[in-house]
Parts: C-alpha cells; sequence; structure tokens
C-alpha cells in the first residue's frame, strides 16, 4: 500500500520488488497507492507527472508493470488520436519475430518434405494459386500477396475483392495462408490479378510512411535511436566523441533497419549492453552494410512480387 507518491520512481519499483522476490507464490502483486483528490490533482498534475515519469522510466530500460491500472488502455487511446506510428503492430501477435516465424514454417517444411529445398526456389516470380477459405471474424475472402519492395523489403498484404485491405497484421496473414500438402488448389478468381494489384499498391503507399518514423517505443529501432542519440550527447566534445555515431543515428531515423540487425539489437538490449557498446555494435553493423536498408532515390529498384494466394469460398460441386 503506496501511501505516497514519491518523485522518486526507483522507490515505486524497489516496493514492488520487494513483495515480488524468490519464494513468492502468488501470481499477481498488486500495488495500492492512495491519489489526491481530484481538486489538488488539477492543481499540482501530481497524477500526471508521476504517469510521465513512469513512462520515460520504462522507454529506457523496459518494464511490464503497471502502477496505474488504467494507465495502458488510456495509452493505447492516447496513442491511436494521435496516429501514433506502429500503433497498430499489436504486441500480442508472439515473442518471435517475424523473420524466425516464418523461418521456422519454412524448416518444418522442408524437414517433413526436403524436395521442397529444390522445388520451392524454382518457381518463378509472380507464381499463384488459390485455396478454399470460410470467412471468419470479419475476414473475408480476397488474395494475399507476398512482395519484395524496391527498398529490398519482405511485405504481405490481404485485400478483398474490393482491393480493400482487410489487415495489416504479417502475422494473421502468414497464419491464414497457411495449409496441407494435400490441400487441393481451386480455380482462379476472375478478380485476382486485379486484388494482387491493389495488394501490391497498399505495400507501396505504406512503405512510403515509413521512412523517417521509429516505430513504437519498444521496438529495436526506436530505442537504439534514443539510446545513441543520448550517448552522443553526453560523450560530445569528449575523446570518446565519435565522428560516425552521428551518420548511424541520422541513417536509423531515416531508413528502416534490416531484419538481421533488429534481431541483434533486440537481443542485446535484452542482455543490458551499455551505451558505449550499443554506439560500437552499431557503428560495426554499419561499416560492414548490415544496418539499415538505404534507399537509393534515384536508382532504387522495382518492387518485385514473389508470388499470391486467392482465398476463395467453396461451391457447392467443389465441395461434393
Amino acid at each position: 500500500m503506496n501511501y505516497d507518491l514519491p518523485w522518486a520512481i526507483i522507490r515505486l519499483i524497489q516496493r514492488a520488488g520487494r513483495v515480488d522476490r524468490i519464494g513468492q507464490k502468488a501470481e499477481k502483486i498488486l500495488c495500492y497507492s492512495f491519489l489526491p483528490a481530484d481538486g489538488v490533482e488539477r492543481l499540482i498534475q501530481l497524477r500526471s507527472r508521476v504517469r510521465r515519469r513512469l513512462k520515460e522510466n520504462a522507454e529506457v530500460v523496459g518494464t511490464d508493470e503497471a502502477f496505474f491500472e488504467d494507465e495502458r488502455e488510456h495509452e493505447k487511446l492516447v496513442d491511436l488520436y494521435n496516429e501514433k506510428s506502429g500503433i497498430l503492430d499489436g504486441e500480442a501477435e508472439g515473442e518471435v519475430d517475424l523473420a524466425s516465424y516464418a523461418y521456422q514454417i519454412w524448416k518444418n517444411a522442408i524437414d517433413a518434405n526436403p524436395a521442397l529445398q529444390k522445388v520451392i526456389p524454382e518457381l518463378p516470380s509472380v507464381v499463384y494459386s488459390t485455396k478454399a477459405y470460410t470467412p471468419q471474424d470479419g475476414r473475408p475472402n480476397g488474395a494475399l500477396v507476398y512482395l519484395r519492395t524496391a527498398q529490398g523489403n519482405d511485405a504481405l498484404a490481404w485485400v478483398n475483392k474490393d482491393g480493400d485491405s482487410v489487415t495489416q497484421s504479417q502475422f494473421e496473414i502468414l497464419k491464414v495462408a497457411a495449409c496441407e500438402p494435400s490441400t487441393p488448389a481451386l480455380p482462379r478468381q476472375e478478380e485476382h490479378h486485379t486484388m494482387v494489384s491493389k495488394g501490391v499498391e497498399h505495400i507501396a503507399a505504406e512503405e512510403k510512411q515509413v521512412g523517417g518514423q521509429l516505430g513504437r517505443p519498444s521496438g529495436a529501432r526506436f530505442r537504439t535511436y534514443e539510446r545513441l542519440k543520448r550517448h552522443a550527447d553526453k560523450v560530445k566534445g569528449t575523446l570518446f566523441d565519435l565522428p560516425e555515431l552521428g551518420k548511424a543515428i541520422e541513417e536509423i531515423y531515416r531508413f528502416p533497419l534490416r531484419q538481421s540487425a533488429t534481431d541483434t539489437l533486440n537481443r542485446q538490449m535484452k542482455t543490458g549492453i551499455s551505451d558505449d557498446k550499443l554506439a560500437e555494435l552499431v557503428l560495426a553493423l554499419r561499416e560492414e552494410d548490415r544496418l539499415c536498408l538505404i534507399q537509393d532515390e534515384e536508382h532504387s529498384g522495382e518492387p518485385q512480387i514473389i508470388c499470391s494466394l486467392g482465398l476463395a469460398r467453396l461451391t457447392a460441386c467443389e465441395r461434393v
């Protein structure tokens, strides 16, 4: 029970830690704090100030604790209202990153049927097929598109028959595409190529909005940028001031990270890497051209459709 809300946020965290320690058998630790009356809150903004400090602390060191029971939902609404970048990405899709998730699908497939390791890479680009799909949870029929963008990013899109985007969740699109090896292919839908074209347009439009946006605060790009910027300000004018660090920070702000760099940075930050070591890691990745996907606007390539999959409802004859 907190009868005060100390300005030093670490005190709140330490109090909770003294209860949630080795030997504690309770699944949840509930921390109650007495707050001032609304009139006092309007005068000194204690709750909002503490909330801001907690948020700043979480963005720097990361935390799962919720000291105000309504703070998670409140922040989601505020972020949605302000059209915050990455708010629709969704954290609940799983702990595994998308690249690892897709790789595991591929590994499971070739382990079950080694012949696929030769067959799949030899398939031509723009190859397509159609499978049976029953609309559910507001997810209609349509088409799935797998595209490699002009910037070299892999992206998935799901559009309905009117060409509208169904969802931007890459995990959900992968899950809908799943089927057994024995799943029969259905005839191509008349609107298939039109839907694929619309899917490509959606992906291209989305990628144009990515540059210069760091994504959600929990993402590797946002956290790396904030930590490097703070570190650069700290060492500016000293012997530890690295000329190339400013260029790396600018590139992280302007361009998306390579997936391998995202995985590496996430892994190192989870282990508690220091700011100076993080700077060294980023500079090493940049020197090896493994940090960002830098687009040359004058020599950008064309997007490439890898494949597409139609989602069609079975007819009476096909069901028989």
